[in-house]
C-alpha cells in the first residue's frame, strides 16, 4: 500500500479514495465515495491501515443557533461601579432586563445577572456582575457581592473587562485588574472602554485613552458604546476566535463520550407540562425571598443579609429539578409605588412585569410577622396574591422563616399558625380554592423539596387537558346531582368543553338566551376543581349560544354570538377565576 500526496492508492484492488485536504502522517482523514461510506483510514507507524467508523467531528464555522444552551461558553461583564456594565448586558440580550440608573455614589446592581446573548451570530450565556470595590469594608454589601463575583466568576470561561473612557484610567481599575490576576490567572479578558461615543478615533483622546489602558496588561482594548450599538462589530471579531474554540472542544468530546450530536435540534415536547417552567418569588422586603432561591439552587446565587431591600434587579437563574427545565425569579420586595423615581421604584415596576410572565406565583410570608400581627397577609401581600390570580397564574404561599418559631416556649403558637394560616388565605382570597400552604425555613434548608413538589404539582394542573367526551359525561352528572328548586330553572348547558390551558379555559355552550347567573358559575368552577383535583389555579368559564340548523332532518350544532361580558369580580371577560 502506497501514500501519494492527497490520495491513497491500494496495488491491484480497486481501493480508491481522494482526501480533501492533505493529509499529513499520523492524521485522521475522513474519506467518502461509493465503496467506503462512513470510514475513515488512520495509518498506524508499521504502516498498516485500519477502517474505523467515523465519530461525527465539528469543523468551523460552527452555527452556534442549533447547539443546547447548556452547552454554550459563559461571558462575565466585570469592572468598577457605574462603567456601564448592566448596559452592556442589556445590549447583549436585546432586551432592557437589568436596570440601568445612573447613580456615581450607588450601586445598582448587587446580584449576578444570566441571560443568553445574541452577538451576530454568536450564542453565549452572559453575566452581569456587580460594580467591583477591592477595599470595600470586610461584612459590608460590597465586600460580599465581591466574593459572590469571585465565586461565579471561577466557573466562567471568559471576561470582559470594561473602564469608562471619559475619565481615563482610573486607580480603581488597576486595582479590580489585580483582583482578577488573583481569582481568575486562567482567564485573559477582553478590556473594552465603554462610552466613547462622543470621543474621537485617531489622534485624538480615544488613542490616548487606549495607549493608557494598556497599562493593565491585558492586551489592546477595543472601543465601544452600550448605550448607541458602537463598536458591537469590533467586539465580536474579539470574542469569535476563542468562544468557537471552546464551543469545538466541548463538541467533540461530547461526541467522544455520548457518540451522538449534540447540534441536533430537539423536537419540542407535546406535553405542555413538560415545557419550561417559569416560577417568581414574590413578597414584601426581607421575608426571606433570596435565601429560598439560594436554598432551591443550593448554592449562594444571590446576596443575603438583614438589610431590608437588598435585591434590586429581579434575578432570573436557570437550573434543572429531576429532568425539568425551571427558570426562577428572585424579584425585589414589593412595595407600593414611590413618587420620587429612582433605583427602588424601578424595581416595583420589574417585579410587576416578572409576576406577569411567570407561571406559577410563590408567594413568600414571614412566620414571626404572621404570628405578632395575627394574621396571615398583609394588604400589600393581598394585593400580590389578587393580581396573581388576575393575571391567570397558578398560586402556591410559602410560610417562611418557621425557624423562629421553634422551641418548647413557641410550641403552641408554631401549631396555630399553621392551623390558621391557610384558613385565613381561603378567606381572604375566596376565587381560588384549595391554595397550597407550604411551611419552611430557607435559613435551614428544610422544606426546599416541599416547595418544588408543590409548585410542580400546580404548573401541570395549569397546563391540564381535559378531553372533551369526559368533561360531557361529567356535567351529566354534576348537572343531576345538584337540587334545582324548579327543572324549568335549569341552565340548559349543551356542551361542555375546554378551549385552552394555561389556565384552563372552558366554554360552556347554551340553548335558549338565558345566561347562566353568577351562583350557577360558581357551582361549575367549585364542581371541576373538587371532581378534576384543579385547586391552587384559577378557571376560567365563557358561554356562548348554541343554534341549531336542521340539514335532512339532522341537527348540526354552530357558534352562533359570544355572550356579553359578565360583570364578575376579578375578570375582565367574563371569566370566572
Amino acid at each position: 500500500m502506497y501514500w501519494f500526496s492527497g490520495s491513497l492508492y491500494q496495488v491491484g484492488s480497486s481501493l480508491k479514495c481522494n482526501l480533501l485536504p492533505e493529509v499529513p502522517r499520523g492524521f485522521c482523514g475522513v474519506v467518502q465515495n461509493e465503496t467506503l461510506e462512513d470510514t475513515h483510514v488512520e495509518p498506524e507507524p508499521d504502516g498498516v491501515v485500519e477502517d474505523h467508523k467515523v465519530k461525527p467531528l465539528y469543523e468551523k464555522p460552527v452555527d452556534f443557533t442549533k447547539i443546547d444552551i447548556n452547552l454554550l461558553p459563559t461571558v462575565m461583564i466585570i469592572g468598577r461601579p457605574n462603567v456601564g456594565k448592566s448596559a452592556l448586558f442589556n445590549r447583549l440580550i436585546r432586551r432592557r432586563e437589568a436596570l440601568v440608573y445612573n447613580t456615581p455614589d450607588d450601586h445598582v446592581t448587587r446580584d449576578i445577572r444570566e441571560g443568553l446573548a445574541k452577538l451576530g451570530d454568536l450564542r453565549f450565556k452572559v453575566l452581569d456582575s456587580a460594580g467591583l470595590e477591592t477595599e470595600a469594608t470586610s461584612g459590608s454589601i460590597l465586600d460580599r457581592t465581591a466574593g459572590m463575583t469571585a465565586n461565579v466568576l471561577a466557573k466562567t470561561q471568559f471576561a470582559i473587562f470594561m473602564i469608562d473612557v471619559r475619565s481615563g484610567l482610573h486607580p480603581l481599575d488597576l486595582e479590580v485588574g489585580k483582583w482578577l490576576r488573583k481569582h481568575a490567572p486562567q482567564i485573559k479578558p477582553i478590556v473594552a472602554m465603554n462610552k466613547c461615543e462622543s470621543l474621537h478615533n485617531g489622534t485624538g483622546s480615544l488613542a490616548g485613552a487606549a495607549a493608557e489602558s494598556l497599562m493593565l496588561g491585558f492586551g489592546d482594548p477595543i472601543a465601544i458604546s452600550a448605550e448607541t450599538g458602537l463598536g458591537m462589530t469590533e467586539l465580536y471579531e474579539a470574542l469569535r476566535p476563542s468562544v468557537e474554540d471552546y464551543m469545538l472542544r466541548v463538541l467533540n468530546d461530547s461526541c467522544t463520550q455520548n457518540n451522538s450530536s449534540t447540534q441536533d435540534v430537539t423536537s419540542p415536547e407535546d406535553d405542555e407540562s413538560k415545557l419550561p417552567l417559569q416560577l417568581a418569588i414574590v413578597g414584601r422586603p426581607n421575608v426571606g425571598k433570596s435565601t429560598l432561591l439560594n436554598a432551591l439552587l443550593q448554592e449562594d446565587r444571590v446576596l443575603v443579609g438583614p438589610e431590608a431591600g437588598l435585591t434590586r434587579d429581579s434575578v432570573r437563574v436557570h437550573f434543572e429539578y429531576q429532568g425539568r427545565t425551571v427558570y426562577l425569579v428572585d424579584t425585589a420586595g414589593w412595595l407600593q409605588r414611590e413618587k420620587e423615581k429612582g433605583p427602588a421604584s424601578l424595581s416595583v415596576m420589574q417585579s410587576r412585569k416578572n409576576l406577569m410572565r411567570a407561571h406559577v406565583v410563590a408567594l413568600v410570608l414571614d412566620a414571626e410577622e404572621v404570628a405578632n400581627a395575627r394574621r396571615s397577609m398583609t394588604h400589600a401581600e393581598v394585593v400580590i396574591a389578587r393580581r396573581a390570580v388576575e393575571e391567570g397564574r397558578g398560586l402556591v404561599v410559602i410560610v417562611n422563616k418557621m425557624d423562629l418559631l421553634s422551641g418548647r416556649q413557641n410550641s403552641a403558637l408554631y401549631k396555630r399558625v399553621k392551623e390558621a394560616v391557610p384558613q385565613e388565605i381561603q378567606t381572604v382570597i375566596p376565587q381560588v380554592t384549595g391554595i397550597p400552604v407550604v411551611f419552611t425555613s430557607a435559613l435551614e434548608g428544610r422544606g426546599r423539596i416541599a416547595v418544588m413538589h408543590q409548585v410542580i404539582d400546580t404548573y401541570q394542573k395549569w397546563c391540564l387537558r381535559l378531553p372533551t367526551s369526559r368533561l360531557n359525561r361529567w356535567l351529566r352528572k354534576v348537572m343531576g346531582r345538584h337540587s334545582w328548586k324548579d327543572q324549568s330553572a335549569q341552565p340548559k348547558i349543551k356542551y361542555f368543553t375546554q378551549v385552552k390551558a394555561r389556565p384552563p379555559t372552558f366554554v360552556a355552550f347554551l340553548s335558549g338566551k338565558k345566561t347562566l347567573s353568577d351562583a350557577e358559575l360558581r357551582f361549575l368552577t367549585k364542581s371541576l376543581k373538587e371532581d378534576f383535583d384543579l385547586g391552587g389555579i384559577p378557571i376560567r368559564i365563557t358561554q356562548r349560544f348554541l343554534t341549531f340548523s336542521n340539514i335532512r332532518g339532522t341537527s348540526t350544532p354552530s357558534l352562533g354570538e359570544r355572550l356579553p361580558s359578565l360583570k364578575l369580580w376579578g375578570s375582565k371577560e367574563g371569566h370566572l377565576n
